[in-house]
């Protein structure tokens, strides 16, 4: 796994012995392999600038690849500035920003960062997974840096939100389908990645403006359960967790209701009438300082005075409420059956 440049190919017929002529011109050598939609090209194999290959993409291929392993992956050219460095996928917003004068500097300093789930970490056959892709980087003496994450391009500007399915060798994937089991005979089926820029953008706002108001600037962000059914389901992907969709019954008022164990979420999961299955939501929420309360209390609307949640401990199962649009982020939807 080497530093790579995308582009497409010029329209007209591509003349590959050619752009090596040109290349050669130039001191820089490099060795083709044709597939079916591209050229790539290995590039100086044995200099100490290299090395790294070139894809040269037929001209009617979209660039789909939207998951990127590396950012140091993530370099492209574009015909008519080739002195310009772009990249594929910008990874310069949301919540880990990357400019790209920090990949330039981590190519020459031989580091990279993992921009994707790490699958095959654990598994007997890891190959083809990004843990195999891992070790290859670092087996060349390259060194891995920072906590890897999971970098999805943005939906097209016609949707609010994309799903992405979760690779199902990671360890996330594992310990969730563990987890499920504590509900009986619950199989799951899926578990999708949801990438909802807006929402992010607005989580990451309260996150950072509840950080300021708790000791050291810890705003406690946990990973909660939450089941529901019906539109509600798409309405949380397309628009989060929208305080004007808060239902007043709970038992500690309106607020938006997550649990540590999802056999408390199953309770509100009603299955399809159609294909049975019922929706759990994985979700980033910020509980701040919680005003922790043993009674239920229907007539709250808001976390108390200096509190940012409320943590229910009145009945079998723990609950957290919050009640700020932006105060949860919906991060993966787990499709499941259960009796």
């Amino acid at each position: 796994m080497l530093p790579t440049l995308y582009r497409h190919a010029q329209s007209k017929i591509f003349d590959v012995e050619a752009f090596l002529d040109a290349l050669h011109r130039y001191g820089i050598m490099a060795t083709p392999w044709r597939q079916d939609w591209r050229y790539v090209l290995l590039i100086d194999e044995n200099t100490k600038t290299g090395p790294f290959t070139m894809d040269l993409i037929e001209p009617h291929i979209a660039l789909a690849h939207d998951r990127i392993d590396f950012d140091v992956s993530n370099l492209s050219l574009e015909r008519g500035y080739t002195k310009d460095l772009g990249m594929r996928g910008d990874i310069t917003g949301g919540s880990y920003p990357i400019q790209l004068e920090t990949i330039v500097e981590n190519i020459r300093n031989k580091n990279f960062q993992v921009l994707r789930p790490v699958d095959g970490e654990n598994g007997p056959n890891t190959s083809g997974t990004v843990a195999e892709r891992i070790e290859k980087m670092k087996s060349r003496g390259w060194t891995q840096i920072g906590t890897p994450f999971s970098f999805i391009p943005d939906p097209p500007s016609t949707y609010n939100a994309v799903l992405v399915p979760y690779p199902s060798t990671t360890l996330l994937y594992q310990n969730l389908v563990t987890e499920m089991k504590k509900i009986p005979q619950a199989q799951v089926i899926s578990i999708e990645q949801i990438k909802n820029p807006n929402i992010e953008a607005l989580y990451e706002y309260m996150k950072r403006t509840i950080a300021k108001e708790c000791p050291g600037n810890d705003p406690r962000e946990r990973e909660l359960f939450h089941g529901t059914s019906g539109e509600a389901i798409q309405g949380i992907i397309d628009r989060g967790f929208d305080d004007r969709y808060f239902s007043p019954s709970g038992a500690w008022g309106r607020g938006a209701y997550f649990a540590d164990d999802p056999r408390k979420s199953n309770l509100f999961a009603r299955p399809d009438p159609t294909t049975q299955r019922r929706v759990i939501f994985y979700n980033k929420v910020l509980l701040g300082v919680e005003s922790v309360q043993t009674q239920p209390n229907n007539s709250i609307s808001a976390a108390p005075l200096n509190h940012h949640s409320v943590h229910g401990t009145g009945f079998q199962y723990y609950e957290y409420i919050v009640y700020r649009y932006g105060q949860a982020l919906a991060y993966l939807k787990i499709t499941y059956t259960a009796p």
